[in-house]
C-alpha cells in the first residue's frame, strides 16, 4: 500500500521561504519520477516541479529560480524548497509519484498514480 504524506505547509509573508516534505511508504522515491503539484482555489491542478530517478529536474516557468525539488533517498522523502514566495504561490501543494516513468520529466496530472493528501501554503 503506497502512502505519500506531505508536511511543511503554512503561512508566510511575500518574499519568505518554506520547505515542503513528502514522506513515502510502500514506495521508493529513488525508483521513479516524483513531482510536486499545486491547486489554487477555483483553478486546476498545476505541475510545479518534477525529479527523475537519476536526479534530473524540470520546473514550470513561474517557479524557476525560486523553487528547488530534491529527494533524500536515505529518508525516502521528496522535498520542495520554496524561496522568494509570492501571493500567487498560494495553493494546496501535493506530492505525486508514478510507477511508470523513471526518466521522463512529466508535469501532467494524469502521468501520476500516487498522490498525497496535500498541504496548504498561504503567502500574503
Amino acid at each position: 500500500h503506497v502512502q505519500l504524506v506531505e508536511s511543511g505547509g503554512g503561512s508566510v509573508q511575500a518574499g519568505g521561504s518554506l520547505r515542503l516534505s513528502c514522506a513515502a511508504s510502500g514506495y521508493t522515491v529513488s525508483s521513479y519520477c516524483m513531482a510536486w503539484f499545486r491547486q489554487a482555489p477555483g483553478k486546476g491542478r498545476e505541475g510545479v516541479a518534477v525529479i527523475a530517478s537519476d536526479g534530473d529536474t524540470k520546473y514550470t516557468d513561474s517557479v524557476k529560480g525560486r523553487f528547488t525539488i530534491s529527494k533524500d533517498n536515505a529518508k525516502n522523502t521528496l522535498d520542495l524548497q520554496m524561496n522568494s514566495l509570492k501571493p500567487d504561490d498560494t495553493a494546496t501543494y501535493y506530492c505525486a509519484g508514478t510507477s511508470v516513468y523513471k526518466f521522463s520529466l512529466r508535469l501532467g496530472e494524469n502521468d501520476y498514480n500516487y498522490w498525497g493528501q496535500g498541504t496548504q501554503v498561504t503567502v500574503s
